[in-house]
This record gives structure tokens, sequence and C-alpha cells, in this order.
């Protein structure tokens, strides 16, 4: 990092549309101007010239309305804002599940989903239209689980969110007790079914846990304003277990966590030795004592699909031994179960682990079943 890792974790301001378009070196050169920096190269050492050209560009990357840093950033402390979060602090290992919106207005179809998993996890996650494909708004969702009894974690896209849309749906969120928010990038709209969108995104997902941590924490808009009754929310991001470089995505998932994130829902895992090297980036640069870990697991009812993953899906790693082991299968999709439950038995033994996040890859049916043997097997609080 050439001694520059402060430089590489600073919270980067989102852009300054007005200014796009626009050559940049004007405004480097008009603000040298009124810092005086050319006639002090002259008046002063090489050095302090020098420390003088970075905090200028300093000031220029972080304007007064962003003011990103590189530093960890904790909740203030007001106790517990939802079940998820008093779950995980409690120590209770967090069975959170991923649910699809419909594709159409029946809200009935979200109620059937509701029932299936009452009394059976802690929190649902609404998927944000998957796949860049339109699907009811995961807020609608979100408020159709909750009279149902069922906690929700919204999920929220820099895809779909423009700093504006953002804040004002958080707030709505809150308003109507939805308190877990997951901020993530998004799938790109060119993979959806089209017409793609072309438009380049607002927002990152560590801009917008920076944005809504200060809207609950500093009680502030982007734009300054004060606001009148902050969110209490519970905020969350993704991770990366399967990438080749463990270091890289611990630097990546620190500037998260020090722009907000409180939890970690992530990306599928299938080799835990890959999820141990990943555990212990983070470990090396102090991130389990700051953030909640949930596993992402789901389960292969055939080999078919376990070949998919493997061959087609960036980030997703499925060991070989596994892919032979539900080719050989007379009953795949049995296989498929207890490889799950196997697998959530490693993860749970594992140091850090607060939790899994099951999805479903489009075998919902199964869901259930398996929430409840993973019950079993994880010594899941009685009355839960």
């Amino acid at each position: 990092m050439f001694g520059r890792l402060d430089r590489l974790l600073e919270i980067q301001a989102p852009l300054d549309w007005i200014h796009v378009g626009r050559e940049t070196w004007g405004t480097v050169i008009s603000e040298a101007r009124e810092r005086r920096l050319f006639s002090l190269k002259k008046e002063t050492s090489n050095q302090r010239w020098r420390d003088q050209i970075q905090l200028m560009f300093r000031d220029i990357r972080q304007p007064d309305w962003w003011q990103g840093d590189d530093q960890y950033h904790p909740p203030s402390e007001k106790g517990y804002v939802s079940r998820l979060q008093a779950s995980l602090e409690q120590g209770e290992f967090v069975i959170t599940v991923e649910i699809a919106p419909p594709a159409g207005a029946n809200a009935t179809k979200v109620q059937e989903i509701a029932l299936r998993f009452q009394g059976l996890i802690h929190a649902g996650n609404v998927t944000q239209n998957p796949m860049a494909t339109t699907r009811m708004s995961s807020l609608a969702c979100c408020l159709l689980l909750n009279q149902s009894g069922i906690e929700p974690v919204l999920q929220l896209t820099a895809r779909d969110y423009n700093r504006l849309a953002l804040q004002s749906e958080v707030l709505g969120a809150a308003a109507l007790g939805i308190q877990n928010v997951l901020c993530l990038t998004g799938d790109a709209p060119t993979i959806g079914r089209g017409p793609a969108g072309g438009l380049p995104f607002d927002l990152d997902s560590t801009q917008m846990l920076w944005i809504l941590r200060r809207l609950r924490d500093e009680e502030r808009f982007l734009d300054g304003r004060k606001v009148n009754g902050p969110p209490q929310i519970f905020l969350g991001a993704a991770g990366s277990p399967n990438d080749p470089n463990p270091q890289h995505e611990a630097l990546r998932l620190e500037k998260k966590v020090n722009a907000g994130a409180q939890f970690i829902q992530t990306q599928l895992v299938y080799d835990v030795s890959l999820l141990e090297r990943w555990l212990d980036a983070l470990k090396q640069r102090d991130l389990l004592s700051k953030v909640h870990i949930l596993v992402g697991v789901g389960p292969l009812r055939s080999p078919k699909v376990a070949r998919f993953l493997k061959e087609r899906i960036p980030d997703i790693v499925v060991p070989d031994l596994i892919v032979g082991q539900l080719e050989m299968s007379t009953n795949p999709e049995e296989t498929g179960v207890e490889l799950t439950l196997e697998l959530i038995r490693k993860i749970k033994a594992l140091p850090g682990i607060g939790g899994i996040h099951i999805m479903s890859l489009g075998w919902e049916a199964i869901l259930p079943r398996l929430v409840n043997e993973v019950r079993k097997v994880t010594a899941f609080p009685p009355g839960s």
C-alpha cells in the first residue's frame, strides 16, 4: 500500500453531479491559487509544500457536506433496536432466511411465506429486485412480514436508490417499524430481462452505510439539515469469504464496518477452509469484535445446480467433492440437505460466527424443513 493505507480506507464522497462532465483541474488550480500554494513553494521547504498540497487534495476529495475518513465509527449506545440485533448481541446462533418478493401485487403470497417460517427464524431478508428484475418492493414485503410476525431485513441496493430516495426510504421504513437494513450494491441492470438501464450508480454500498449511520447517529441529512426524529436502524452489509485475496476483502470489509456496518451477511459458502482463511484475515484487522458475521448457506438440490454455481457464478466456490457426492447419490435432494447440515455444523464451530443466512437457490419448499433441522443441530434456544 506504499504506506498509504489510510488513503485506501478513506470513504470517498459520492459525485457532486453539478461538476460531472467538467474539467476537474480547473478546481484544483483555483484552490491552489486561493491557498497561495504557487508562491508558498518559494517561501517554504519542499516537505511543507508537499504537505500543503496533500491537505488541499484531501479537502477537495472530502467536501464539507461529506467529510469521509478512514476511522471506525461505533454506533451510539441506545440499546437494541431490533430482535435480530438483540439476539446477535446476546450471543445466540442466529438464523435468517432470504425471501424473494412476488412478481406481482398479491400480498397473500408474502403472508403465506411468513406462515411457513412462523417461530422458526430470527429474521427474513427481502431481496430488492433480484437479478435486476422488477418485483414487489422490499419495503412493502417487509411491512407484510412484520404484520405477520416475521421480523424483516430491508435490502436496499445502490442500483435502485439515489441519495434522496435512500434517505427517505429508510425514514419511511423506520416509521413502519422496520429496523434492520442491509446495504448492497445490487446486480448490474444489464443482467436483467431488459431493456437494461444505463445510468451510473449514484452511490456504492459503503457510501450508503456512511449516509445512513450519520442519519441515525449524527441526526443529519446529507444536505446538512437536522433530522426531526432519526431512524433507529441496525445496519448490515455483504461480505465475500471466497475472495482469492482474503486480505484485500478484509480491507473492503473494514471500510464498510468503519462506515457503519454492524452485521455482515456473506456470499454462499461451501468450502469451510476458505471461510477460515477469511475469518483469520478479519481477525488480523480486529474486525471480529466490531461486527456480527452471518454466513451464507444454500441447499444444493442436484448436481446440475452445484455445477451451475461452480462454473457460472462469480465468487462462489463449490468443491469437487461436493459435486461428486451429489452425482453419485441415488437421492440428490436428501444428500443436498445432509451436506448443508454438515456444513452448518462446521460453520457453527468456528470462532467469530454469529449465525447463518439461508438462501433458497430456487428450492423454497425445502427451507422450513431445513430450518427445523438446523435448529436441532445448533441447539436453538427453546421458545425462540
